[in-house]
C-alpha cells in the first residue's frame, strides 16, 4: 500500500500552469492534485493540477526505480509534490498553456491519498448541483470555479485601488447592530448579556456610513458583507457582498461620476472592455414606458409602444373596457418571429401572461398569407391599419398586446413578456448595456392597504420641486434616487440623502412613525444631524452580481465560495440546524420544533 510522506525539503518552486518553454532545462519543483495517471507500461504520465493550470508529469526507464513505483500507485485526486526537469514534450498539446513542456521527475512524494470523489473534477461539470454542493470543497477545485473566485479576488482589489485613488477610506461597520426598518427582515441575534434582547446583522451599513459622513470622513467605502431574511433567486442571497460608497458635499451627478469611473476602471482591468462613459440615463417613467421594467436590459430593441389612441374608438371590449377604467393599451412588435410564434406557442405565451397578472394577451401574426389576429373581427380595417402603423409590424413579425386598466400592470406584464420573447428568439446580443435610472416614484401605491407607501429607506431625499407635494399628491413625488442596471440586472442602488431634521421628521410622520417611534428607531442618527450633517449621498454595489454578469454566469453561486440554497441553506454543513437546549437557556430563548 502507498505510504503518504512529509513534504520536507521539498518546496514548490513554481505554479503548475505557469511553466512554458522559458523553464527549459531548470529545475522546478511543483505541488498539486493529480487530474489523471496515464500508465503506458514503461512510461507514465501524470497531469498535475492547481489553481494556476495544469502540468504534465513524466515517468520513465530512466527514473529512479522507488520513484516509479509511486507513480504507477498513483491515482486521480492524490495530492503530490514532483521536483524535476523541465524538458520539451515529444507530443504538444495546444489546448494548455503548458502543452509545450512536461517536468521530467526525479523526486516524487505522495503527500495524501484520496478516496474515489463522488464526481469527476473537470469544468463545466454536468453532475445535478445538489451533489457538487454537497461536496462544495471538491466543486471549488474545478478550473472554471477557481478562476471565477480568482476573478472575484481581482475585482475586490481594483475596487480598492480605485476608490483609495479617488480619496476614500475603507472604515469597516458593525455586524451586531440595532434592527432597524429597511424594507427586508432581518437576521436576528440574541444576546446572553441582555437577555431578551436582540441584535440584527446589518442589511446595509446604510446608518453607519451616514454616521461616517456626520464625523468628518468626507469619502467612505466598504466592501461590506450583508444580511436579508428573504426569498432566495438566481441573483439573490441571504448574505452578500456589497461595495458601499458615500460621499459628503455632492449632488446626485457627482456621485454618478464616480460609479461610472468605477465601471470603465472594472471592466478594462478585469476583463479588456472598454466601457462608454458617460453611461446613457433613463427616468423610470422613460424606462418603464419604453421597456416595461425599471431594470431593462437594452441590448435589444422590441421597445414598448401605447395603441390607447389607435384603438380609443374600438368596440373590442378588452381595449373598451381597459380605456373606459382609466388604462391602457399597450404592446410591442416581434420581429421576423412568426414562424417561431404559431398559435400553440402563444397559448404557452398567454398562460404566462396570465401568471404575472394580466387577463390575457392579445396577438397579430402578419403571416405570408395575411394579417392574422386574435381579436381582428372587432376592428374595421382603419383601427388594424393604426394599430399596425404604431408598431412597425411587417410580413414576418408578430405583435404581442396587453390591456388593463391599470397601466401599471401592462406595463409591468409587457416588459416579461418581452424578456420572454427575446429568449425564445435567441436575438440576446452579447456584450455588457450599462445604464442609469433616475428620478424613481419617491412613494408606491400600496393595492392591499389602499395608500402610499415609501418606495426607499426613510433617509432618500426627495427632489426639491417635489417637496411641496408630499402631502397633497404623493404620486407627483420623485426621489433623487438612481439605480445602475447593467443587462437587465439591477447592480448597484444609492440615492441623496435627506439631512434637514425637519423634512425628515415630514417623511417619519408621512410613513406612519410618531416622533416617539422614529426616534426609538433612528434617534441615534437624527440626533446626530442637530450637530452638522453636510449634504451627503452614495449607493451600494453588488459585488457578488457584478461578478456574475462580467463572467456571465447563471447564478450567484457559480461567484460566491460557499453559497446557500434556494431555501436558504447550506447542503456542505447543513446549516441552519437546531442547537442544544444549553445553548438555548444560557439566551433565555424557547423554542418550538415543527413536526
Amino acid at each position: 500500500m502507498l505510504q503518504t510522506e512529509f513534504l520536507g525539503n521539498l518546496r514548490r518552486s513554481h505554479y503548475c500552469g505557469t511553466l512554458t518553454t522559458r523553464q527549459v532545462d531548470q529545475t522546478v519543483t511543483v505541488c498539486g492534485w493529480v487530474q489523471r495517471q496515464r500508465d503506458l507500461g514503461a512510461l507514465i504520465f501524470i497531469d498535475v493540477r492547481d489553481r494556476s493550470g495544469i502540468v504534465q508529469l513524466a515517468f520513465d526507464d530512466a527514473t529512479d526505480r522507488t520513484v516509479f513505483d509511486k507513480a504507477f500507485q498513483t491515482r486521480s485526486e492524490y495530492v503530490v509534490a514532483a521536483k524535476g526537469v523541465v524538458r520539451r514534450r515529444s507530443s504538444v498539446n495546444h489546448d494548455i498553456p503548458t502543452g509545450e513542456v512536461e517536468i521530467f521527475v526525479t523526486e516524487y512524494k505522495v503527500l495524501s491519498v484520496a478516496e474515489t470523489p463522488p464526481f469527476e473534477i473537470v469544468e463545466n461539470s454536468d453532475v445535478k448541483e445538489e451533489l457538487r454542493l454537497k461536496h462544495r470543497y471538491l466543486d471549488l477545485r474545478r478550473p472554471d470555479l477557481q478562476n471565477n473566485i480568482i476573478m472575484r479576488h481581482k475585482i475586490a482589489k481594483i475596487t480598492r485601488d480605485y476608490f483609495d485613488e479617488n480619496g476614500f477610506l475603507e472604515i469597516e461597520t458593525p455586524m451586531l447592530i440595532r434592527s432597524t426598518p429597511e424594507g427586508a427582515r432581518d437576521f436576528l441575534v440574541p444576546s446572553r448579556i441582555h437577555p431578551g434582547q436582540f441584535y440584527a446583522l446589518p442589511q446595509s451599513p446604510q446608518l453607519y456610513k451616514q454616521l461616517s459622513m456626520v464625523a468628518g470622513f468626507d469619502r467612505y467605502m466598504q466592501i461590506a458583507r450583508c444580511f436579508r431574511d428573504e426569498d432566495l433567486r438566481a441573483d439573490r442571497q441571504p448574505e452578500f457582498t456589497q461595495i458601499d460608497l458615500e460621499m459628503s458635499f455632492v449632488d446626485m451627478d457627482d456621485v454618478l461620476a464616480i460609479g461610472e469611473g468605477y465601471m470603465k476602471r472594472v471592466f478594462k482591468e478585469a476583463l479588456g472592455v472598454d466601457v462608454q462613459l458617460p453611461l446613457p440615463r433613463l427616468t423610470y417613467a422613460e424606462a418603464m414606458s419604453r421597456y416595461g421594467s425599471d431594470k431593462p436590459d437594452t441590448r435589444y430593441g422590441m421597445e414598448l409602444f401605447d395603441l390607447s389612441d389607435a384603438v380609443a374608438d374600438s368596440e373590442f371590449v378588452v381595449f373598451k373596457g381597459a380605456l373606459e377604467n382609466g388604462g391602457s393599451v399597450g404592446g410591442f412588435t416581434a420581429k421576423n418571429a412568426v414562424n417561431t410564434y404559431t398559435r400553440k406557442t402563444i397559448d404557452k405565451l398567454t398562460e404566462q401572461a396570465k401568471g404575472i397578472g394580466a387577463k390575457g394577451l392579445a396577438w397579430i401574426r402578419m403571416t405570408d398569407e395575411g394579417v392574422v389576429s386574435s381579436f381582428g373581427k372587432f376592428m374595421t380595417e382603419d383601427q388594424m391599419t393604426a394599430i399596425l402603423k404604431t408598431a412597425g409590424a411587417e410580413q414576418g413579425d408578430v405583435v404581442f398586446i396587453v390591456a388593463d386598466g391599470k397601466k401599471s400592470l401592462v406595463l409591468s406584464v409587457l416588459g416579461a413578456l418581452r424578456q420572454e420573447v427575446a429568449k425564445k428568439l435567441d436575438i440576446i446580443p452579447d456584450g455588457f448595456n450599462l445604464l442609469w435610472i433616475t428620478e424613481f416614484p419617491f412613494f408606491d401605491w400600496d393595492e392591499e392597504a389602499g395608500q402610499f407607501v415609501a418606495m426607499h429607506h426613510p433617509f432618500t431625499s426627495p427632489m426639491d420641486e417635489c417637496i411641496e407635494y408630499l402631502e397633497t399628491d404623493k404620486a407627483k413625488v420623485r426621489a433623487k434616487a438612481y439605480d445602475l442596471v447593467l443587462n437587465g440586472i439591477e447592480l448597484a442602488s444609492g440615492s441623496i440623502r435627506i439631512t434637514n431634521p425637519e423634512l425628515q421628521n415630514r417623511i417619519f410622520a408621512m410613513l406612519g412613525f410618531s416622533p416617539e417611534e422614529a426616534h426609538e428607531k433612528f434617534g441615534f442618527l437624527t440626533d446626530a444631524f442637530r450637530y452638522g450633517a453636510p449634504p451627503h449621498g452614495g449607493m451600494g454595489i453588488g459585488l457578488d452580481r457584478l461578478v456574475m454578469q462580467m463572467l456571465q454566469c447563471d447564478t450567484l453561486r457559480e461567484v460566491v465560495a460557499f453559497p446557500k440554497v434556494q431555501n436558504a441553506s447550506e447542503l456542505m454543513t447543513e446549516c441552519p440546524a437546531f442547537v442544544d437546549k444549553e445553548q438555548l437557556d444560557v439566551l433565555a430563548i424557547q423554542t418550538v420544533k415543527p413536526e
